[in-house]
């Protein structure tokens, strides 16, 4: 597995896993309009050819917005989000930022475990965020 810088070339393959993965998934343009937006950063996960995973963030100043962490299906618990996420720690460590946040589902309790491997601590919740099914968002947030 190999962990690359997300590219136009990438979207139809992102979108699929977008679609896959999530009840409101990011319309293929939004994604495209994030891409191209200077203060994002997108990177994919591929295995061979086959993009199996990707991260993207908003950068504000010396802040990380995590949008969305996704990975297909049928490759999940082999250390994919794991790759990616380290990815993002690290490139933050080296532009020096003060922390990077996240909103996840309160009954996804994997991601949440994961989140917590890599320090992120619950920094507060918000009141019914996700629909299809209505559910808070924890706020989970890693100061570097």
């Amino acid at each position: 597995m190999r962990i690359e810088k997300m590219t136009s070339g990438h979207l139809d393959d992102v979108y699929i896993i977008e679609t896959e993965c999530f009840s409101h998934p990011w319309s293929k343009q939004s994604l495209e309009e994030e891409l191209n937006n200077e203060t994002s950063l997108f990177l994919v996960a591929k295995e061979e050819n086959e993009v199996i995973g990707y991260i993207g963030m908003s950068i504000v100043i010396d802040e990380g917005y995590i949008f969305n962490v996704a990975v297909r299906e049928n490759h999940r618990n082999k250390g994919v989000a794991t790759a990616l996420i380290n990815e993002l720690v690290t490139y933050g460590k080296k532009n020096n930022f003060s922390f990077i946040t996240l909103e996840v589902r309160e009954s996804n309790l994997p991601a949440i475990s994961l989140y917590s491997k890599f320090g992120f601590i619950k920094a507060g919740e918000r009141k019914n965020y996700y629909s299809n099914p209505k559910e808070n968002a924890i706020l989970m947030t890693k100061y570097l």
